[in-house]
């Protein structure tokens, strides 16, 4: 993975764009939060989200593959523990640590070469009844052939980036992604803009018991 790549949109501790949008939704999905309620980032970037949990009494880890975007969040967030991980299926081996209550991963798999192996590897970091909620893009067809139509791509997906989308997710794209790795319940909820021109999709899925 290139430098660039890892360090994509980390020069700050400050929450990106889409938090506002597809925040309160996954606060939602994640329910009935207790003290010490274990909480996984995947993919946890500077750790707003992470900040999120651990102001409402979560235990938070977060893992990440940009150095500095660790170091924000070890920064800005001392009660958590971050660390420079990828996601797969030995995620609580490498971390040391025992099955978690709940597993977010926001704004990660659209970027994602290998999506199974984060959709395995989210599975097997959750305990029995334990939860899943991700976010990705909103790409339905109504939405492309908008932004088809008014010569829109190069300004909304530019090539020329660094990093940036290499997989643009439907909701049955994304259900049966979840669905192969174990989980089952599968929600999606879009929001921000308008009904069928979404933003993102908040996705919550269960390990079942």
């Amino acid at each position: 993975m290139s430098e660039a790549y890892q360090e994509y949109g980390f020069r700050t501790a400050a929450e990106s764009h889409m938090h506002r949008h597809f925040m309160p939704q996954v606060l939602r999905y994640a329910g009935d939060l207790r003290p010490g309620t274990r909480v996984l980032d995947v993919g946890c970037g500077n750790g707003y989200t992470c900040g999120e949990f651990l102001r409402r009494g979560c235990a938070v880890v977060g893992i990440d593959l940009s150095e500095q975007g660790i170091e924000w969040a070890r920064r800005t967030y001392p009660g958590g523990r971050f660390e420079l991980l990828g996601a797969d299926q030995d995620i609580l081996p490498n971390l040391a640590e025992r099955p978690f209550d709940l597993v977010v991963s926001t704004e990660l798999i659209e970027h994602l070469y290998a999506p199974r192996e984060w959709a395995r590897g989210c599975f097997a970091a959750l305990k029995l009844t334990g939860r899943l909620i991700c976010t990705t893009p909103y790409h339905g067809y109504l939405k492309n052939i908008l932004i088809s139509l008014s010569g829109g791509w190069d300004r909304h997906a530019n090539p020329l980036w660094d990093g940036g989308h290499i997989k643009l997710w439907s909701r049955r794209t994304l259900t049966q992604l979840l669905e192969e790795a174990g989980f089952n319940n599968v929600e999606i909820k879009g929001v921000g803009r308008l009904p069928g021109l979404w933003m993102t999709m908040v996705v919550s899925a269960d390990k079942p018991g």
